[in-house]
């Protein structure tokens, strides 16, 4: 079966948020528990919905702790997001080759927008699935189907990109191709251990994958 479809994460898989992601976490923790966490406390966080987090933090206040790491995400988000190397170019060439495109995210609408706007990668989607459209979040299925749903594809015809472990047990729930990014932050390594079909070095190792030269 032909790839015509293709399905990215966007935060640490199309645009580098790990700056801004670590550093909002920091701020929210500190501010609630003063000098405990530290950068690398915080890796294991980055995936997962903000709510489960904060909920296995403190589930209590994690209503008030998502709004206090939102606000500061939101007014740092132009200072700190940066896209990855390739990733613009490898985008347009597939948009340029007819490509179905899709995002599939567990960040809100309004974060997403963010994202996409400053990286002039707005242009090229189809189809933007985010947390506030699903009631399941990955690596439940239910956001790849809804996305293959609007782009008209099957499972089969699919590849699902990303960085963490949610992106490509989502892929395989779903029935999709994955491929794993060796830029992850928490390392190549990390992201071959949950056996991707494909591991790519850059965004554009896509472009073979997929047949375009």
């Amino acid at each position: 079966m032909k790839i015509n479809t293709l399905l990215f994460d966007l935060d640490g898989t199309l645009i580098n948020t790990n700056e801004l992601i670590i550093e909002s976490f920091l701020h929210t923790l500190n501010k609630y528990y003063p000098d405990k966490y530290k950068r690398e406390d915080v890796f294991p966080f980055i995936g997962p919905t903000l709510y489960e987090t904060f909920e296995s933090i403190n589930p209590e206040k994690k209503e008030e702790m998502v709004e206090v790491y939102r606000k500061f995400n939101h007014e740092q988000h132009d200072k700190l997001v940066t896209e990855f190397e390739t990733v613009f170019e490898t985008i347009q060439t597939l948009k340029e080759k007819g490509f179905k495109l899709g995002i599939v995210t567990t960040k809100i609408r309004t974060t997403v927008n963010m994202g996409l706007k400053l990286t002039k990668l707005d242009q090229f989607f189809d189809v933007v699935v985010t947390l506030d459209d699903v009631e399941h979040a990955k690596p439940n299925p239910e956001p790849i189907f809804k996305a293959l749903e609007q782009l008209d594809a099957k499972p089969e015809e699919a590849i699902m990109v990303g960085d963490n472990h949610h992106d490509i047990g989502a892929g395989k729930n779903a029935g999709t191709k994955t491929a794993g990014v060796a830029w992850s932050i928490k390392g190549r390594d990390y992201i071959e251990s949950f056996q991707p079909d494909y591991v790519l070095d850059k965004m554009s190792d896509l472009l073979a994958i997929v047949g375009v030269e």
